[in-house]
C-alpha cells in the first residue's frame, strides 16, 4: 500500500541546490532517502561509520557526507561532501519538502460520508480526512481524527481520542484510547541564535495484528519509516521516536521510551520503565528486564538487565550480597 503524505516541490535539479558542487550526473531530485533505499534519482546521506556497509552499497544517485567517510561511497555517485551533514540534510529536505518540519492541522477532516465508509462504523465526532482509506469492519471511537491519505486496513478497532496522521496500518490491528500516531518526532540542529527543525518526511507503518494499549505516541519517521512487525503487542504509554523498527512477534511493557532509529528484532521481550538509546541494534529472542537502559547493541538470545543494561548472569553476580 502506498500513500503520499506530504507536499514536494516539483522539477528540482540536484545542481539547483548544489550549484558550487562537481556532480557526476545531473538530475531531477526525487526523493531523500536513507543509504538502503536510495535510487539513482535520489538524495542520501552518511554521517556516521556504523552504516559503512550501507554506502558501499547504495544506489543513490548523491550522497552527503563528511571529508573523513567519503572514501566509503561508490565512485560512480555524487559525493557531497560538507562540514555538518545532518544540517545540509535538513537544509535540503526543507526546501524539497517545505511544509514537512511543522505538524500543521489537517483543515481537510469532516464528518465521515456513510455512502464513502459503507462498512465502517463510526462513533461519535468522528473527523476523516481527504483521501483516507478505511477497511471492511473497521470500528472507528468517539473523537477520533484520521488526517488525509491515511490507510486502514479490515476488521481493526480504533480507540476513542485517537489522533492518526501520516500512517499506513495493517488488517486486524487493535489501537487503544488516546494514542497518538505519526506525527512529527523530536529533531532539531542546533544553531546560535535559533534551533532548526528537522523536517519529517517518513511514515508510520503498522503491520497486521498489532495491538497498541492506550496513550502510546509513535513518531513518523524523518528520512526513513518507524514500523511495526506483525503480531506485536505495546502496552500502555509506549513511545517510538523517528525511524524505529520493531520486529514481529515483540511484547514491550508499559512506558518503555525508544530512542531515534534503533532497530529491534523478532521475539523481543522489554519489561516497563525500559529505555533503549538511539542507533542501536537489538537482536532477535531478546529479553530486557524492566528499568534496564540499553545503550549499545544487544546480540541474539541474550537477557539483559541493570543500567548500562548487561548479561542477566553478570548482573546477578556483580549485585550479589
Amino acid at each position: 500500500m502506498k500513500s503520499v503524505f506530504f507536499f514536494k516541490k516539483k522539477n528540482i535539479k540536484i545542481s539547483n541546490v548544489f550549484p558550487n558542487i562537481k556532480l557526476k550526473k545531473n538530475f531531477l531530485i526525487n526523493n531523500i532517502r536513507p543509504l538502503h533505499l536510495a535510487e539513482k534519482n535520489d538524495i542520501t546521506f552518511f554521517d556516521s561509520v556504523k552504516y559503512k556497509d550501507q554506502a558501499k552499497k547504495t544506489k543513490a544517485g548523491a550522497c552527503i557526507t563528511s571529508e573523513n567517510l567519503k572514501n566509503f561511497l561508490p565512485k560512480n555517485i555524487s559525493i557531497i561532501v560538507v562540514n555538518n551533514v545532518l544540517f545540509e540534510l535538513a537544509s535540503i529536505a526543507k526546501k524539497i519538502f517545505p511544509n514537512s518540519d511543522i505538524d500543521y492541522p489537517d483543515l481537510q477532516v469532516n464528518k465521515p460520508s456513510s455512502n464513502k465508509f459503507k462498512n465502517v462504523k463510526f462513533c461519535n465526532n468522528v473527523l476523516i480526512g481527504k483521501n483516507v482509506k478505511i477497511g471492511r469492519n473497521t470500528i472507528i471511537g468517539s473523537n477520533t481524527v484520521v488526517e488525509s491519505n491515511v490507510l486502514i486496513g479490515t476488521d481493526c478497532v480504533i480507540g476513542s481520542n485517537v489522533i492518526i496522521k501520516n500512517s499506513i496500518i495493517g488488517n486486524r490491528v487493535i489501537i487503544q484510547d488516546g494514542c497518538k500516531i505519526g506525527q512529527k518526532g523530536f529533531g532539531f540542529i542546533p544553531l546560535k541564535k535559533k534551533n532548526f527543525k528537522f523536517p519529517h518526511i517518513g511514515k508510520v507503518i503498522i503491520s497486521d495484528d498489532v495491538e497498541i494499549a492506550s496513550n502510546c505516541t509513535l513518531d513518523r519517521g524523518s528520512i526513513d519509516d518507524t514500523s511495526i512487525g506483525n503480531n506485536t503487542y505495546l502496552d500502555n504509554q509506549v513511545h517510538l521516536a523517528h525511524n524505529v523498527k520493531i520486529g514481529s512477534n515483540c511484547m514491550i511493557a508499559g512506558q518503555v521510551g525508544f530512542a531515534g532509529s534503533s532497530v529491534i528484532g523478532n521475539n523481543v521481550s522489554i519489561g516497563g520503565q525500559a529505555g533503549i538509546s538511539g542507533h542501536l541494534k537489538i537482536g532477535n529472542n531478546v529479553k530486557i528486564a524492566g528499568g534496564s537502559g540499553v545503550v549499545k547493541d544487544i546480540e541474539d538470545n541474550q537477557t539483559v538487565m541493570g543500567y548500562p543494561a548487561i548479561p542477566l548472569k553478570d548482573f546477578l553476580k556483580k549485585n550479589k550480597k
